[in-house]
């Protein structure tokens, strides 16, 4: 097994204890995110979003909260997982199962350099927000509005922390 595996299995491993410290061992300085719902730069961003995710989880969903992954598999440059998560969504209480796919590079070090997670938004929305979602969660508007309120949400977050 390739070191880059080992941190892929700590990440997700940490991810599902809710251990948003472990994982942020994970990340390189400069690491980049990117999903459907995040655009994030830098160490301080990348790990702050899974910090405010599982400090959410935590507090409004930590009984309902299960994560599935499998498919890790990573080299000297490239690696790739499959992640499932059963969640409460905080901002709605509504619960949600996001099946995701991410592929990451590393650096020489063997920290995660970039992540890109793909999943379905329209079937996200429809979970999480309910008739909005259904209705609107595959127009470039709520796709909008979710990228807006993510990054809101997140600058907040990281405001508040020292």
């Amino acid at each position: 097994m390739h070191a880059n595996q080992h941190t892929l299995e700590k990440l997700y491993s940490a991810f599902a204890q809710l251990d948003s410290a472990a994982m942020a061992q994970c990340y390189a300085a400069d690491a980049a995110f990117d999903d459907e719902a995040f655009s994030l730069r830098g160490h301080r961003e990348v790990t702050g979003m899974w910090h405010m995710l599982c400090d959410a989880t935590k507090a409004k969903g930590r009984d309902v909260w299960k994560l599935d992954y499998n498919g890790i598999a990573a080299d000297a440059a490239t690696g790739q997982a499959h992640w499932e998560a059963d969640y409460r969504f905080s901002a709605t209480g509504r619960m949600v199962y996001n099946i995701i796919d991410s592929r990451f590079t590393f650096t020489p070090e063997g920290l995660i350099q970039t992540q890109r997670d793909d999943f379905d938004l329209w079937a996200w929305s429809r979970q999480a927000l309910g008739a909005p979602g259904l209705l609107l969660g595959w127009t470039p508007f709520l796709q909008s509005k979710v990228r807006a309120t993510a990054a809101a949400n997140l600058k907040k977050y990281l405001a508040a922390r020292p």
